[in-house]
């Protein structure tokens, strides 16, 4: 049986498709608390949205996406899995590789999102603050965190 061990890439614009694709599988299995209304404004604004002027990294095996990070200066602005990967150990492989490589230490989390805030506090993250709404203005209250070691 063939080794399962995928490659972290340098994302380029003819993956647009492809991350996007990653983007609603994951939003629509986990972000539960979005209305249909916000999924599809959010959609919307992404399809239109340069992921060039982002730092995006994404997860490949062979041909096929399954996962990518994205950072602004030391912030982490997205992360996100393919359902069909989840629970692999493959968003703290994206989280290591942000981390060490794009020096990330903060990220923003929806707060209805549990398994999410429990993931980056494994990873030692902690809240620094809250906010009622998120960045759209929309409400769905955020949880600003940053690395342990970066708190002080």
């Amino acid at each position: 049986m063939e080794h399962f061990n995928p490659i972290i890439e340098k994302y380029t614009n003819e993956q647009k498709k492809r991350l996007l694709a990653v983007w609603e599988k994951s939003v629509l299995a986990t972000h539960h608390f979005l209305s249909t209304e916000d999924f599809v404004a959010i959609k919307k604004l992404l399809q239109n949205f340069d992921f060039t002027t982002l730092n995006v990294y994404c997860l490949n095996h062979h041909a096929e996406m399954i996962g990518f990070i994205a950072t602004s200066a030391a912030k982490i602005e997205m992360l996100f899995l393919s359902p069909n990967y989840f629970g692999k150990g493959l968003g703290k492989k994206l989280m290591n590789f942000a981390m060490s490589t794009l020096n990330a230490n903060e990220v923003d989390v929806n707060e209805q999102n549990q398994n999410a805030v429990k993931f980056y506090k494994s990873l030692g993250f902690v809240p620094f603050e809250r906010t009622e709404k998120d960045d759209l203005g929309k409400g769905y209250p955020l949880l600003r965190m940053l690395l342990e070691q970066h708190t002080n």
